[in-house]
């Protein structure tokens, strides 16, 4: 993609998505500055992915970058929550100014404390407690449950839990992550409690309670 290669090489890092299908589970994984979305996404228009992200509470900037350029199409990007609109084509070092207006906004508190069941992750201290016990995670350990934990109840994929877990230059083997699963599923686990951690197969990882 053009311009994730033109971000990266101006020293942004860059998360990519090719449609909107891993939109939510990709933001609740990762606090980004800025978001940039395009409106003609396969399988869901980038409105309803903004007024979804809106209506959660979620205040990441969002500059539209799209080919749809009437002043109707502007207000009904401005009206969904977008802070920022920029029509295709366009100039790079405009998109590069408008990137570093918004990167500016303080960012929104999201809060220090993640709770789901009876586990609690402190996003700072990066302490992990079950029912009262304390959980002894490694550092990738303790960033594979703050993912899972932002996105519970919702599948997520092998890929963004690996770039939260090494960089995005390295190439890990594909059986890392499910060492480093399992791992996670035992100290959730260690005391007999419901496991919480489930393998999608093919798809990725999910973090929830069943019967």
């Amino acid at each position: 993609m053009l311009l994730r290669r033109g971000l990266s090489e101006e020293g942004h890092v860059v998360d990519a998505l090719a449609d909107g299908r891993d939109f939510d589970a990709y933001l609740a994984g990762m606090a980004y500055d800025v978001v940039i979305l395009d409106l003609g996404l396969p399988y869901e228009d980038g409105l309803s992915l903004l007024g979804r992200m809106r209506k959660r509470g979620d205040a990441t900037p969002v500059l539209i970058l799209t080919a749809r350029d009437s002043v109707e199409d502007v207000v009904a990007g401005l009206d969904a929550g977008s802070d920022d609109y920029l029509c295709k084509p366009f100039v790079f070092s405009e998109l590069e100014a408008r990137l570093r207006s918004l990167g500016r906004r303080p960012p929104a508190y999201s809060g220090d404390e993640l709770s789901i069941e009876d586990v609690t992750f402190n996003c700072t201290t990066r302490e992990a407690v079950r029912n009262g016990r304390p959980l002894e995670l490694t550092a990738k350990e303790a960033t594979f449950l703050e993912v899972m934990m932002r996105n519970h109840g919702r599948t997520v994929p092998r890929a963004l839990i690996e770039t939260r877990l090494w960089d995005r230059e390295s190439d890990p083997e594909s059986n890392v992550l499910n060492v480093y699963a399992r791992r996670l599923r035992m100290k959730l686990a260690g005391e007999g409690e419901p496991q919480l951690l489930h393998t999608v197969r093919g798809v990725g990882f999910r973090l929830e309670r069943r019967a």
